[in-house]
């Protein structure tokens, strides 16, 4: 519950207040008319295809607590349920504004998670480690309009705030840093992600950069131990912790058992064991990067080796599907890139023996290179052993799979009558092609032949 007044909500969001409503507060923001239930608070935002406030009167019709809109949808609005009817001359703006007013209510201290790879999961891993009570960014609520709609959803007493904040040109993560107000800034990696829009990686370390500089003199920064780019960014007068080989917060060993990995760390000052219920590399670097904001949040390491287990991660992200006769199906097809898809190929090659199979949708927004990140892709799964290897979609061509199809419906096909006992499946690739898909597919040809 946004437990605001509604005089401190229209003076903070710049509104005018159209009609009045019932006493009360909001129980947090929606933009989804569809998704409205009583007492939310619904801004209707404009969009290429719709204007969100051709909707508000139906939201209050459905109960909600009040409405923000254009001044030429407040009149239809007014007419229309009961609930409060505030104006704005632009409703995003307004969002945003709100929420960093509730930010700055809740008093809680807010975590900034940026990189090119492993933002969702280090922000699933830093919600389970840290001994407060967190709200985290859900899924990718994580846009200059998702941002403000997580932090309009966090409760009264929220101690933390963990943040992912998504990067698709200069300026956006200064723009989300402005609403976030972030005390902690954490950047996974650097990597050639977005390279279609930004033209270089040094222009991508700008713009990651950027969530270090909305730090301006407080706070603390958690970055690569190896992201030497990034060390002009930092300065004297900045808190800076680093993680991975050679860092603040490093393995000193790491032993992988079954489905954990039990490991031995390095901690400013002190050791800690901890078992992560997780067996691939990049996740252990992830990690460390969790632990790391543990350690700026002044968090204890051994009650945060001591929540591990409740360690999950977001859909689509690394699931683990164990089916009939030993196949092992890893869905990480949220997204793709170079980074990620070199660290996907690896872990599945450490999987037990068996075949290692891979299908693969193409990475998408790699600007002029992309043909060549592909084939360098395309390599690293030949050196490694992976094969066959099943390419999804018209830019996965350019790995020169072992078998090409144009869709997922395609490949659940062609794989359902491929796969052997004792296979390990990774399924990966970019956002567009939605191999969500394929893994639904599949699993519904496997149980229908069972």
């Amino acid at each position: 519950m946004i437990t605001l007044e509604s005089d401190r909500i229209a003076r903070a969001a710049g509104l005018e207040i159209a009609r009045a409503g019932r006493t009360g507060h909001p129980r947090r923001a929606e933009i989804d008319s569809r998704l409205v239930v009583p007492d939310d608070l619904f801004f209707g935002l404009p969009g290429t295809t719709a204007d969100g406030g051709e909707f508000a009167a139906g939201a209050l019709r459905d109960g909600a607590w009040g409405v923000v809109v254009g001044l030429e949808h407040a009149g239809a609005a007014a007419e229309a349920g009961e609930g409060w009817v505030f104006v704005s001359r632009d409703p995003l703006t307004s969002l945003q504004a709100l929420a960093r007013e509730w930010r700055r209510a809740l008093g809680a201290r807010v975590v900034g998670i940026t990189g090119s790879t492993g933002k969702t999961s280090v922000k699933d891993i830093t919600r389970a480690l840290l001994p407060f009570r967190v709200h985290a960014s859900r899924e990718n609520f994580n846009t200059e309009i998702g941002l403000p709609l997580t932090i309009l959803e966090a409760e009264p007493g929220t101690e933390v705030l963990v943040l992912e904040m998504a990067m698709r040109g200069m300026g956006q993560i200064a723009e989300l840093c402005e609403i976030a107000e972030p005390d902690i800034a954490a950047i996974t990696n650097v990597g050639p992600v977005h390279l279609e829009l930004l033209g270089t990686l040094d222009a991508i370390i700008e713009a990651k950069a950027e969530i270090i500089a909305g730090l301006g003199r407080r706070g603390t920064a958690i970055v690569p131990a190896d992201a030497e780019a990034l060390a002009p960014h930092l300065s004297d007068t900045l808190r800076t912790l680093t993680f991975g080989d050679g860092g603040d917060v490093s393995a000193l060993s790491a032993e992988v058992d079954g489905h954990e990995t039990r490991a031995t760390l390095s901690l400013p000052g002190s050791e800690q064991e901890i078992v992560f219920p997780f067996t691939e590399a990049h996740n252990l670097l992830n990690g460390l990067a969790a632990l790391a904001i543990g350690i700026a949040l002044d968090a204890d390491p051994e009650e945060m080796a001591g929540r591990a287990a409740n360690i999950t991660f977001s859909r689509l992200r690394g699931e683990v599907y164990e089916l009939p006769d030993g196949i092992t199906l890893v869905n990480d097809c949220y997204n793709a890139n170079p980074l990620s898809m070199r660290a996907a190929l690896k872990s599945l090659v450490a999987a037990p023996a068996g075949r290692r199979l891979a299908v693969l949708g193409g990475m998408a927004e790699l600007g002029p290179d992309g043909a060549a990140y592909h084939r360098e892709v395309a390599a690293l799964a030949r050196e490694l052993g992976v094969g066959p290897v099943i390419g999804v979609g018209d830019l996965a061509r350019d790995y020169s799979p072992d078998e090409w199809v144009p869709d997922p419906a395609g490949a659940a096909e062609l794989v359902a009558g491929t796969l052997k006992a004792g296979d390990t499946l990774l399924v990966k690739g970019s956002r567009s092609v939605g191999l969500e898909a394929f893994t639904e597919a599949l699993l519904a040809k496997l149980e229908a032949s069972t």
